[in-house]
């Protein structure tokens, strides 16, 4: 009997949801015919500045390019330092490296999987050039980041990695608002998920806003007049109008996702396969739930459901076998990569991401998984355990 495959992420599910609204946004800007930076992109610039209460969002390409573009109107460049995640995906420390800067890598704290300000401090000391930091809101849950700009001082810009964590709190702030600037992705398994490459960046600065604005189309100010080097990273008009028939239901997801986060939690202590305060897993107890910031006003919105696992290679593989697919974020730690050995990373420099990097495991998580299909999965880690 063919097994019911129960999807890391569901986006068929989502799709039918809409259909029709998609369809119709998209027939919209077909019979304009405008489809670069058109009316839609400066609708969901000014809606995503008030959902991520900044004075200013600026669309751009991809999540990857709001990294660089960030950088860019900071005036990073060769000589310079930044200091970036060892534990999280690439193009947070490639963004520095395409500049010419070097990439100085923080470890990261074993509960909540981002860098802290202790790390941060720690992993700072010595680089005299270091000119700006950018820390991630990994899985959803945004970064003591007040804490790590007052370790590092006010002479380092703070680019906010906010790509997983769109509508997250930390202390009442929500993300993309800590930094200079902060920068957000749409790539279809965000949260808020366009049908391609699509990114913000977010700001308070109005001369920051308006240097990235031309950034973005080649450092132009008026056409065919430019005033410095950039790049082309425009939004697309077809991504901005689904994103903004995606941006109407994103509180109503966010809600069943730390819903569905809940019941994780729930049924994997029951089934005696987690401790709730554990850091690390054991045999007894293999699994370790993600842990939550105790701050008040603080709301972690689960782009990933991540545990840690004891065996976890081996787990992974009963459980694709058992039909349940599941997502390794991150196999190899950044100080780790071949592409940045240039930067001296050996084994041993990042502890903690090092760890994380043989333990992590993240099960399905979007916004329509049932009850049904998560008992499945929980059941499925306990037959793998034996209990």
């Amino acid at each position: 009997m063919t097994k019911v495959i129960i999807p890391l992420q569901d986006f068929r599910a989502q799709y039918e949801s809409l259909r029709d609204e998609v369809a119709m946004a998209l027939a919209s800007v077909l019979e304009r015919q405008d489809f670069v930076l058109g009316r839609e992109v400066k609708e969901l610039e000014e809606e995503m500045a008030r959902v991520c209460g900044t004075r200013h969002a600026v669309a751009c390409g991809s999540g990857s390019d709001a990294l660089l573009l960030a950088l860019m109107a900071l005036d990073i460049g060769p000589g310079d330092e930044v200091l970036a995640p060892a534990f999280t995906f690439f193009a947070t420390a490639a963004a520095p490296a395409r500049l010419g800067a070097r990439p100085v890598f923080a470890d990261i704290d074993p509960a909540s999987f981002n860098v802290s300000p202790g790390s941060a401090e720690k992993a700072a000391a010595g680089h005299a050039r270091l000119r700006a930091a950018i820390p991630v809101d990994l899985f959803g849950q945004v970064a003591d980041l007040e804490g790590i700009q007052a370790a590092l001082g006010p002479g380092v810009a703070l680019v906010e990695d906010a790509a997983q964590a769109i509508l997250a709190t930390r202390g009442g702030r929500l993300a993309g608002s800590f930094g200079r600037v902060g920068a957000l992705s749409f790539y279809p398994t965000k949260n808020l998920g366009a049908m391609g490459e699509a990114g913000m960046l977010t700001t308070g600065d109005d001369e920051l806003a308006g240097r990235l604005r031309r950034l973005r189309v080649h450092g132009e100010k008026q056409r065919y007049y430019h005033e410095e080097i950039g790049i082309n990273s425009r939004l697309d008009t077809l991504q901005a109008a689904v994103l903004l028939v995606k941006l109407r239901k994103l509180e109503q997801w966010t809600t069943a996702r730390e819903c569905a986060a809940e019941r994780y939690d729930r049924l994997l202590v029951q089934a005696g396969l987690a401790e709730p305060s554990a850091t690390y897993p054991t045999p007894e107890r293999p699994a370790v739930v993600p842990a939550r910031t105790p701050a008040a006003g603080s709301r972690h919105v689960y782009h990933q459901y991540t545990i840690r696992a004891h065996e976890r290679d081996g787990l992974r593989t009963a459980l694709d076998a058992g039909g349940i697919r599941t997502g390794l974020y991150y196999p190899v730690p950044l100080h780790l990569q071949r592409s940045f050995a240039q930067f001296g990373g050996r084994p041993g420099d990042c502890p903690e991401a090092e760890r994380a990097a043989a333990e992590v495991l993240s099960l399905p998580m979007f916004a329509e998984i049932t009850p049904e299909q998560q008992q499945r999965v929980v059941e499925s880690i306990a037959g793998f355990y034996g209990r």
